[in-house]
């Protein structure tokens, strides 16, 4: 919560941001806190007792957006629709629907760069050469170190610019705050379903997509549809905001890129010409690798090019709009 709350910091009541759930705004803190840790009855110790859900669209979706936050806050609504939908459970012979969750979601207009971001990966040899010249420069200066302080600010000059990742102008740093449109969205969402008997908990990251199991004699239903949330999530975007969606965005392709590459890059070039350029610049900007030719066989999918795409995984999922 003290995470989510950074952006308020400094700010007067009025402009505060507020969570939203389904029905309500300016919801404060406290009160998130107060119904998520009140909703945990019989769950175990080690048992997740909330989830976290992030919505990131990419910058082209934000720029189909009229009003952002407004927009933003219908679309997590509608989002969240699809959420229980994705559940095979039942409650009382019933699917699961939206009142039977309880959540808290918070617009974020803001992003910084962490340590994990290859900007900050790449830059960190220079940081770490820079932090060594500066800490010998102190040295020097308390006569602990014999030195000439002025090569030593030189090399520091030389070596802020020769950094591979700047923006405007200067290096690139964990923590520093990310150009462009970064707005985003936190979702808190309880295990514990809000029936009032705390009878049934629903876990996303259920290893179950769809399955039966017999329990104290009765056939209970469980699992969490994933790839039903994600290809969902893109279509519920897409028919609220008018968005057209390009071959290198969506789900389906995303997934055929981890599964089978071969057939991605084959379903790739035989796209319109318009529909290729696009993605290839999506693919680039994502830094999806892009093989200079389809292998006709899996035996010409050569271990090094294999390896870079299994690389270029990572990458594809944390640019998918919604993660878990």
């Amino acid at each position: 919560m003290d995470y989510l709350e950074k952006e308020n910091q400094g700010l007067e009541q009025g402009d505060m941001g507020h969570f939203f759930n389904q029905y309500g705004d300016e919801i404060s803190a406290k009160e998130v806190v107060r119904e998520i840790d009140g909703n945990t009855a019989k769950l175990e110790k080690t048992e997740p007792r909330f989830y976290s859900i992030t919505i990131s669209p990419s910058k082209y979706e934000l720029n189909r957006l009229q009003n952002q936050s407004e927009d933003l806050k219908k679309y997590t609504r509608e989002l969240m629709k699809d959420y229980v939908a994705s559940f095979n459970r039942e409650i009382k012979g019933r699917p699961v629907n939206i009142d039977d969750i309880k959540y808290f979601a918070k617009i974020e207009h803001q992003r910084t760069f962490k340590e994990t971001d290859k900007q900050v990966r790449e830059n960190q040899p220079f940081a770490t050469k820079i932090l060594q010249l500066k800490n010998d420069i102190r040295k020097v200066e308390r006569g602990e170190l014999p030195g000439n302080i002025k090569m030593m600010e030189r090399e520091i000059t030389k070596l802020e610019k020769a950094a591979p990742h700047r923006q405007d102008d200067k290096r690139i740093l964990q923590g520093m705050f990310k150009k462009g449109n970064q707005s985003h969205i936190h979702l808190i969402v309880s295990r514990k379903g809000k029936d009032a008997s705390n009878r049934f908990s629903l876990s996303p990251g259920s290893k179950y997509k769809s399955s039966d199991v017999e329990l104290n004699g009765k056939t209970v239903k469980r699992g969490f549809d994933r790839d039903k949330f994600f290809q969902n999530a893109e279509k519920t975007f897409d028919k609220n905001f008018g968005y057209q969606r390009n071959f290198a965005e969506t789900y389906k392709a995303r997934k055929e890129f981890i599964k089978n590459p071969k057939i991605y890059f084959a379903s790739l070039m035989k796209l319109p010409t318009n529909e290729k350029t696009i993605a290839f610049k999506l693919m680039r900007e994502s830094n999806i690798p892009i093989m200079p030719s389809i292998p006709v066989t899996q035996a010409q999918l050569a271990m090094k090019v294999f390896n870079r795409l299994r690389r270029g995984l990572e990458v594809a999922i944390k640019s998918s709009s919604i993660g878990i």
